[in-house]
């Protein structure tokens, strides 16, 4: 390096200001590309001292200029480290917070231990001071970087560089050691291959070591310490002091220099920072950087899913489910939750491998777009199964796993009915499964046991109130329905809605008339129109129909009444329809349990128990989280009974992932996640009522619907003889027979028909078995292309896992991306209510017309007087068949309907028509499934399927 005759003076000032504006440019930039893209820096500041205040009002003056949101937090000058910390947590969870920073110092009462505290509670994302161990440990070391470097070193190298100098080679004296300056300014030196000396007050022979400095950098603290006879010619000088020395000239009396002794050392360095206008204004400008990198990072963070799958070991003997289940580890789900984008206020785990997901999630989400909604169905359904479960799995797990898809399965919770009888669980199958499938299919997070104890609740105050009525005259119903208290006798808020309900606008329980006394206090019921069962989730044959009230203290008052499984609660269907917890408080309490033998519909909140249902139920709201075999994420929420009600999981799980797989605006298409929601049985009835029913009260619109078919039962619609469970298959459904697979696809193609009347897309999922021979799935391919299906594709996810569903996968992303539905529902629920049951019959079952009987309808009539004729139709019917009767398989024609009774959900929000004989609560075989099931040594479930 040269000397020259006067140093050119480094302009800290317009490098500075050069900085702010590539910040600001940068962020202009960012928001046009996305329009929520906002930097925001976080202060907090303990007291009001007057030079720490000067040095907030500069960065909220640069943030301002720059385009970066300020948030200034102040605390009394006496707070406590453990307030400060809990102020600096609180900024490090809010995610519109890109930095924090702590202006320091923070008072006499606070030494360097608990200083330490505060800056080590900023999370190392938000650390935009560089302050915190991690990042000076990463500057320190030689194999990594920081995510940020502290502000002031990061600023005296950008002055540096500035100069052309090269900084590699050149021999490098600091002057201080601390942790702001010193240390930070040295490490970031050698890191830029300097050979550096780093010295302090107690350094001796400091003249000879600077006389070799080509860059010195000085921040000891020491006025003018530094004479221009101590540097080298031509070195670069950075002086970082900021001393204040006696100076009778200024109006202050004093006057601002740095270490180093500008006038002597100007004619011998080649550059040189004044002081003030050198380093100084380079802090506030490399804060408005890290802020925005540290926000872009953050961004980056928030658009990304970065699942990380399970490894599969597959085998060519499928094991059972329950050993592939037991032979994989799940992930913990709070890994999960934190893949998919949730927050940690979000998740309340149950155990290691199940949490519930709090709803703020869709507030904090509420400005992303949806991702696709594709909806599972499936063929009319057989003994021999078609796989949906599995097939909602594998496509998730192809999607999630090996498209790189943001990709989310939500089903429903089966109930212990099933899995301790014939059908087993719905977890999936082989190497598509939900994990673990034990704790899926048993008591899970208790959403089951909650319905069922609030059902009771209900069926239990309905029976008392019927009791007490009976037993007590006017006035002493009255008297104890509102007891005086102290002297005062107050109405509970339910009574409030029930004296609006029956006109009465008092508010004083001491007004009533004797006549509106009677109307309050009896609510009158016709036990010969109660609805509302007890449950009970278990296959109990023997509750069908029982006799309560038998004993001596009820004098007499019997009735007969039934059980039901407890999925086919109205309050489980509630539950599956309800968009919010405050929608799920007023669903249960509209809930008609009979009528009044004035006519009049009863409902809970009449019996006074809408709000504790809903306090027994208030957790079920939240949905349940699960995984795949291959890590990706399931939401588990809701288990409507798909026979009486509507039959899939619930509208809060579907909208929660739908917001998780969204995509923000200004990111491209190819980003956009995928949830899979599952309908129960065929798609004449979970489909059809997820359209007409979920979608009309979520306001959601489907993309797409995949119908699961297999060769086996296709066979079997088309005249296949039948199957006996236990006993070996017909040849027919184990070797090639075109001729039986032909006649039994005309089922198949009335469910794409029937989906194309509702305006969506179609894929056909052909869900293989090793017996299939290529021309048989060919044939179901091409017959439903014919069919008009946008893609047909044989998958084998039970014995591949999501490998073997990729082509289906991508089939379904490019029939997604290929344009929108354009989705209708298939009528107007103001129609009234026997038209809509007879649009259904003829346009989805294909029958000629329907025939109500006598009591059905009445309970039309009823319904309609009431105010309910306007709800929409959920058919309860055989799932084995087209039409009412369970016999006629494929495409049956030339049927009429038999309505047998309506009946009322009020709370859920439709009328289900009852066809045939359809029972709500199963029985149990013969030869149930409990036979296989037990724990072993370990405690671990075996033989559950």
């Amino acid at each position: 390096m040269s000397s020259s005759t006067q140093a050119s003076v480094i302009d800290g000032t317009a490098i500075a200001k050069s900085v702010r504006d590539q910040v600001a440019q940068r962020i202009s930039s960012l928001k046009t590309q996305y329009p929520r893209f906002q930097p925001q820096l976080a202060i907090v500041q303990a007291g009001a001292r007057s030079d720490s205040s000067l040095y907030v009002r500069m960065k909220a003056k640069a943030a301002e200029e720059v385009g970066v949101t300020f948030k200034h937090v102040t605390l009394p000058a006496e707070a406590t480290v453990e307030e400060i910390v809990d102020v600096v947590s609180g900024l490090n969870q809010d995610q519109t917070v890109s930095g924090i920073l702590v202006q320091l110092p923070l008072g006499d009462h606070v030494n360097n231990e608990d200083e330490r505290k505060v800056t080590e509670a900023i999370s190392p994302e938000k650390d935009v001071d560089g302050f915190h161990a991690y990042n000076i440990g990463h500057l320190s070391s030689r194999a990594s970087e920081p995510l940020f470097t502290p502000c002031t070193p990061a600023g005296v190298i950008r002055l540096i560089e500035s100069t052309g100098v090269p900084i590699a080679g050149a021999n490098a004296v600091v002057l201080g050691r601390s942790d702001i300056v010193g240390s930070p300014v040295a490490a970031m030196l050698r890191k830029r291959d300097a050979t550096v000396t780093q010295c302090h007050s107690r350094t001796k022979g400091l003249e000879d070591i600077i006389k070799h400095a080509d860059i010195l950098v000085s921040a000891i603290g020491k006025p003018q310490l530094v004479q221009g006879s101590w540097i080298k010619p031509g070195a670069v000088v950075i002086d970082v002091g900021t001393n204040y020395i006696s100076d009778p000239t200024k109006k202050s009396g004093q006057r601002l220099v740095g270490d180093v002794d500008y006038a002597s050392a100007s004619p011998v360095a080649s550059h040189i920072t004044p002081v003030p206008g050198g380093v100084g204004p380079m802090t506030v400008a490399m804060l408005m950087h890290n802020t925005l990198k540290s926000a872009e990072i953050l961004w980056q963070k928030s658009l990304e899913r970065t699942i990380k799958p399970l490894k599969l070991n597959i085998l060519e003997k499928v094991p059972s489910d329950i050993e592939i289940a037991m032979a994989q580890t799940p992930k913990p789900i709070v890994q999960l939750a934190a893949e998919i984008g949730l927050q940690p206020s979000e998740v309340e785990s149950y155990g290691k491998y199940k949490a519930k997901v709090e709803l703020s999630v869709l507030e904090r989400l509420a400005h992303r777009k949806d991702g696709k909604y594709v909806v599972i169905s499936g063929i009319t359904p057989t003994p021999l199964g078609e796989g949906k479960s599995t097939t909602t799995i594998g496509l998730a797990q192809a999607l999630g796993a090996h498209l790189g898809r943001a990709a989310f399965a939500c089903v429903r919770q089966p109930s212990q009915g099933p899995t301790f009888g014939i059908k087993g669980g719905a977890a999936g199958g082989g190497y598509s499964q939900v994990i673990p499938m034990d704790e899926f299919n048993l008591h899970l997070t208790g959403d089951i046991h909650a319905v069922t104890a609030a059902n009771n609740l209900l069926a239990a105050a309905l029976d008392a109130r019927m009791f007490h009525e009976a037993t007590q005259s006017d006035k002493a119903l009255y008297s104890r329905l509102v007891p005086a208290k102290k002297g005062v006798r107050t109405f509970a808020p339910l009574m409030l809605k029930r004296l609006k309900k029956l006109g009465i606008d008092k508010t004083n329980p001491d007004d009533l008339t004797p006549e509106e006394i009677t109307a309050f206090a009896r609510l009158d019921v016709d036990a010969s129109t109660i609805t509302w069962n007890r449950v009970l989730d278990v296959n109990d044959r023997f509750l069908r129909k029982i006799t309560i009230g038998q004993n001596d203290t009820e004098k007499g008052h019997a009735r007969e009444t039934g059980f039901d499984i407890a999925v086919a609660s109205e309050c489980m269907a509630v539950l599956a329809l309800s968009n919010s917890l405050a929608d799920m408080r007023e669903r249960l309490g509209a809930m008609v349990v009979a009528t009044s033998k004035s006519g009049q519909p009863i409902t809970a909140d009449d019996i006074g128990v809408g709000g504790a249902l809903a306090v027994l139920m208030k957790d079920t709201v939240k949905p349940n989280l699960m995984q795949t075999l291959e890590g990706t994420p399931v939401f588990v929420h809701a288990g409507p009974f798909a026979n009486i009600a509507h039959g899939n999981s619930s509208i809060l799980a579907d909208r929660v992932a739908l917001k998780l797989a969204g995509t923000e605006e200004g990111e491209s298409s190819d980003r956009e996640g995928y949830v899979l929601t599952e309908g129960g049985f065929g798609a004449d009835m979970g489909m059809e009522k997820f359209c007409n029913i979920k979608c009309r009260v979520s306001g959601l619109k489907p993309d797409a619907t995949v119908i699961v078919a297999t060769t086996r039962a296709l066979k079997m619609h088309g005249g296949g003889p039948e199957v006996t469970p236990g006993k070996p298959l017909h040849d027919t459904y184990v070797k090639e027979d075109l001729v039986t697979l032909k006649e039994g696809i005309k089922n198949l193609v009335r469910h794409i028909e029937n989906c194309h009347k509702f305006g969506i897309k179609v894929i056909v999922g052909i869900n293989q078995f090793s017996s299939d021979s290529p021309a048989e799935l060919e044939l179901i391919r091409s017959e439903s292309l014919a069919a008009g299906a946008d893609a047909a594709v044989v998958s084998n996810h039970w014995a591949e896992g999501g490998a073997g569903a990729k082509a289906l996968a991508e089939a379904l992303v490019a029939a997604c991306e290929g344009g929108s539905s354009n989705f209708k529902f298939l009528y107007d629920v103001n129609l009234p209510i026997e038209e809509k049951i007879s649009i259904i019959s003829k346009e989805i079952y294909g029958a000629d017309g329907i025939q109500l009987s006598e009591l059905a309808q009445k309970q039309v009539d009823t319904y309609t007087r009431q105010g309910y004729g306007n709800l929409p139709i959920c058919m309860a019917k055989t799932q084995y068949s087209f039409s009412h009767d369970p016999k006629l398989k494929n495409v049956p024609s030339g049927f009429t309907i038999p309505i047998r009774a309506v009946r009322l959900s009020a709370g859920a929000g439709f009328l289900y028509p009852i066809l045939g004989d359809m029972q709500t609560m199963p029985g149990l075989g013969t030869r149930p499934g409990f036979w296989e099931v037990s724990i072993d040594e370990q405690g671990h479930v075996v033989g559950l399927f």
